[in-house]
């Protein structure tokens, strides 16, 4: 029953989105199952150890588990719950630097996750969207190990959202 934060669509959509996306450029299981379930950790109270022994009974272990490996990596870190005492530009800023550590694999995620929620939010909230951009545009900007074609597509998605805004 989650909904998006700028729509009024379902929540589910934008992981689908994403999992459509990255399917696009590969088809490794693994990835698609983590780009399909990318922001659960995030954002619902499952936890790693309930998603692994969900995925164990669907998926191979070693797929279950590099599911799993791949979906932490894409879980944020820097939470403002976590950190209270630094600011949004501090904790977007350190996030960046931990994501530019991640695999390949996790950052082709990144990078579908980014175009997907960039033209939504430049759409839907144009206040907000600015900052939000400028937030992909730097962690667009240090990583660089994931697919380059669809790099090169969320790369042009910010920019173009950024000048629309302009």
């Amino acid at each position: 029953k989650q909904m998006r934060k700028y729509t009024p669509e379902r929540y589910i959509v934008h992981p689908v989105r994403v999992m459509e996306t990255v399917r696009s450029y590969s088809n490794n299981l693994p990835m698609l199952a983590a780009a399909l379930l990318h922001d659960v950790l995030e954002d619902t109270p499952v936890s790693k150890e309930e998603m692994l022994q969900f995925l164990k009974e669907i998926m191979t272990l070693a797929d279950a588990e590099e599911t799993v490996r791949l979906v932490i990596e894409m879980t944020d870190v820097f939470i403002k719950e976590d950190y209270p005492k630094l600011n949004r530009k501090q904790r977007k800023q350190k996030e960046a630097e931990r994501i530019a550590e991640t695999s390949a694999d996790a950052q082709t995620i990144k990078y579908a996750d980014i175009l997907d929620n960039c033209t939504e939010i430049s759409l839907l909230n144009p206040g907000f969207a600015p900052r939000y951009l400028r937030e992909c545009l730097a962690i667009l900007n240090v990583t660089d190990k994931g697919d380059q074609l669809l790099y090169a597509k969320a790369l042009n998605a910010v920019k173009n959202s950024l000048d629309n805004l302009k």
